[in-house]
């Protein structure tokens, strides 16, 4: 599988289908508990991001989920950590065949987190900066006692200025630079790239969250990009300055966040790791996984809480245990 063109800068597929689920049944999907089935993958920091929110505002109930394995091929996603290597909801054994079920003629990525509608076998929804938003603002009437408001009203603007640069300048220069094809395009992503983590850094070193005194939707969107930093990005992916256990605000920051119910009880560093290394083969040819590094350190105290805040909220709560079945599995996580 090539993700690397020679010569030319990494651009992401980003035609997702932008059908909603809205609270209104708008967009001809409404909000049901149980009719839909959300898609993800522990390795994908994308989807990712889902499993955060809705853990956090207690969704597990309302919208169930179905975890892929870490590693696919052209086709797609698999459901080979299932019995029998079929999701047992959907009946099926790859996430392509839900996008096939919506349109046979289906041309673009199948990609992870997607939200599948139960009853026809067809995904709704793959765009991910959209589901995460839909499940803050639509989903509302689902949300757990104490849930934390992660896109408020009044935060929006900031929030979304913050979310922008993240996407452009982290989330995503961190694949420009693994997969650029030319040294200039390598080069400028990672100048991008460092440039955006120090502006973080300053942003970070007198205040708790990114924006505001609580977790935002903006918190979510940069965690899920540091939490793999070092053990993807800073080698695999040649994004190389530094460690993020070398960059010490962010390094807290990020301690903070994984210690935070919700945060670092879904990541899964043994997926993480086999996806990268395994499906990126023209990165990675030889498929070797590293055994390292040590992800125990992610339990040293950070400090932060001297800066004020309240993650959750001057009314909030955290979330509680992780739900039957959805635990990461012993020995994959530090917290697990």
């Amino acid at each position: 599988m090539s993700y690397v063109s020679a010569g030319k800068g990494y651009t992401r597929d980003s035609r997702y289908i932008t059908t909603r689920i809205t609270a209104d049944g708008s967009d001809d999907h409404r909000v049901e508990p149980g009719r839909y089935r959300l898609v993800v993958s522990r390795a994908c920091p994308w989807a990712s991001r889902a499993v955060i929110v809705r853990r956090l505002l207690g969704l597990e109930e309302a919208l169930p989920m179905a975890v892929a394995g870490p590693v696919h091929d052209e086709r797609s996603w698999t459901f080979d950590l299932d019995p029998g290597g079929r999701d047992p909801v959907l009946g099926i054994e790859r996430l392509r065949d839900a996008y096939l079920a919506r349109d046979p003629g289906y041309d673009r990525g199948i990609t992870v987190p997607a939200i599948v509608d139960v009853a026809s076998g067809q995904v709704v929804t793959n765009d991910f900066p959209r589901i995460t938003l839909d499940m803050s603002l639509e989903w509302t009437r689902y949300h757990r006692p104490g849930a934390p408001a992660l896109y408020p009203t009044a935060l929006r603007p900031q929030i979304d200025a913050v979310n922008d640069r993240v996407y452009r300048d982290v989330n995503n220069a961190v694949y420009e630079a693994g997969f650029a094809g030319s040294q200039e395009a390598y080069e400028d992503a990672y100048a991008r790239l460092f440039a955006a983590l120090d502006w973080l850094s300053a942003r970070l070193e007198r205040s708790r969250y990114l924006v505001g005194d609580t977790l935002t939707e903006a918190d979510v969107r940069l965690f899920t990009t540091l939490v793999r930093f070092d053990a993807v990005y800073h080698g695999h992916f040649k994004c190389n300055r530094q460690k993020l256990t070398e960059m010490p605000v962010l390094w807290a920051y990020a301690r903070d966040l994984f210690q935070t119910p919700g945060f670092g009880d879904t990541v899964d560093f043994a997926h993480v790791k086999r996806h990268y290394y395994v499906v990126h083969d023209d990165i990675n040819p030889t498929g070797i996984v590293p055994d390292g590094p040590d992800p125990t350190g992610w339990l040293a105290p950070h400090g932060r809480a001297a800066l004020g805040g309240r993650p959750f909220g001057a009314d909030g709560t955290p979330p509680g245990p992780v739900g039957r079945g959805e635990a990461v599995p012993p020995g994959h996580n530090p917290l697990s």
